[in-house]
């Protein structure tokens, strides 16, 4: 029969076990941030390439195009080494799904990049198209993140989480700008979306700083290139300081490129940090676990050598002080398990509450009939004039719904 000490050490190892697993997972996150980014600076130069009529970046275009098949390869390599018998994986579920959606996203990217090439696009349908591959891909990294059982990987996927968002978001906004600057038009609806990009990173960035650890932020705030964002702020009072429809010079279009791709650049490299940073603490934390199931081990033999000796001298097995000894592992066990389920359900908070206001904004484009940035701007409206987090407002969206009209068009 097993005794409670060797579940106490099964204990034990199954957390090695997860830590083992999360290991893997932050290999899989490292080798999508190169994808995205890869992905990310195709669909910048492809909207300099509609908006110019293949005027601009034809032969960049291809050579990123070659660069990305290699990150992709890389990528389908991971998804190819994952075991897929989700019984053994926490999350498995919704991790695996959201990895389909990006195979079948990639299934259809050589079509897109046709019709880029055809000119058969306009630039936001372009973006939208690449987007929708990313969006995918960040479903990946955010679903690892809510996988992770350790406290401190937890915090470091979700911070690294937030930093790729806002990267995409900046992407997004570089897209947005090198196809309004190259057809030398920026209507009201586009400088609004534009005004939603620049929020939303500093959204992401805020979470980011608040999550991550300062040898991170460190590089983080290292990497920032004050002359490049003092051009940069140039360059959006040029686009969203004008008059509606702001007229603007079609050959800043590269020089609003380039400002943007030297800040992306530099945040890539941010993101190699923090994949490195991820992979050494799952290192750390695996050697740490191992230690101390080895110290435990050798603890439980030393009682079980006491308690044969007790037997052989006639005595119970368990004295009072073999008992004190196994009732204080078991209960330094459940105080330090008790400790780690807090830590990530505070940091799981930061996660949670992305879900209720992306639920939330999906119920205002539904209802309403509002665009993604309309529905993300209506919340932050409301949340203002309440003075209430953004959060709570999503929640109080979410709790209307029963009352609700159906969406129009069912």
């Amino acid at each position: 029969m097993k005794s409670g000490l060797s579940f106490l050490l099964a204990s034990r190892r199954c957390e090695i076990v997860e830590l083992e697993a999360l290991a893997r997972t932050s290999d899989l996150v490292a080798a999508v941030a190169n994808f995205t980014h890869a992905i990310q600076r195709e669909r910048g130069i492809s909207n300099v390439f509609i908006g110019s009529q293949g005027r601009q970046f034809a032969s960049e275009r291809e050579q990123q195009i070659a660069a990305c098949e290699l990150e992709e390869q890389a990528l389908r390599g991971c998804f190819d080494a994952l075991d897929t018998d989700g019984a053994q994986m926490r999350n498995g579920a919704r991790l695996f799904s959201r990895i389909a959606v990006v195979l079948h996203s990639l299934g259809a990217l050589p079509r897109l990049r046709a019709d880029v090439a055809a000119l058969a696009l306009t630039p936001r349908e372009a973006t939208t198209g690449y987007s929708r591959l990313i969006n995918g891909l960040l479903g990946v990294v955010f679903e690892a993140a809510d996988s992770a059982n350790d406290p401190q990987v937890s915090r470091a996927l979700v911070a690294m989480f937030n930093y790729m968002q806002g990267k995409e978001f900046a992407g997004l906004e570089r897209a947005c700008g090198a196809s309004l600057f190259a057809s030398g038009q920026a209507e009201a609806a586009s400088q609004q979306h534009w005004r939603h990009l620049i929020d939303s990173q500093q959204a992401c960035f805020q979470v980011f700083a608040d999550l991550a650890e300062a040898p991170v932020l460190n590089v983080e705030q290292a990497s920032i290139d004050l002359r490049g964002m003092a051009e940069l702020e140039r360059l959006r009072r040029v686009a969203l300081g004008a008059g509606t429809p702001a007229r603007m010079d079609t050959s800043l279009s590269r020089v609003w490129y380039d400002c943007c791709t030297q800040r992306i650049d530099a945040m890539r490299e941010v993101e190699r940090v923090l994949a490195e940073h991820l992979r050494q603490l799952c290192e750390r934390r695996i050697a740490l676990a191992r230690e101390e199931l080895r110290n435990q081990q050798a603890a439980l033999e030393a009682l079980s050598a006491q308690a044969e000796a007790a037997t052989a001298e006639g005595l119970a097995p368990l004295g009072p002080h073999l008992e004190r000894s196994i009732l204080g592992l078991v209960q330094e066990q459940t105080r330090r398990l008790q400790s780690v389920s807090d830590q990530l359900e505070a940091v799981r908070a930061t996660l949670n509450e992305r879900k209720v206001v992306e639920r939330a904004k999906g119920l205002l484009m539904a209802h309403r009939q509002l665009s993604e940035a309309e529905a993300y701007k209506t919340l932050r409206q409301l949340a203002m004039n309440q003075n209430r987090r953004l959060a709570d407002v999503a929640e109080s969206v979410l709790a209307m719904a029963e009352v609700l009209p159906a969406p129009r068009g069912r």
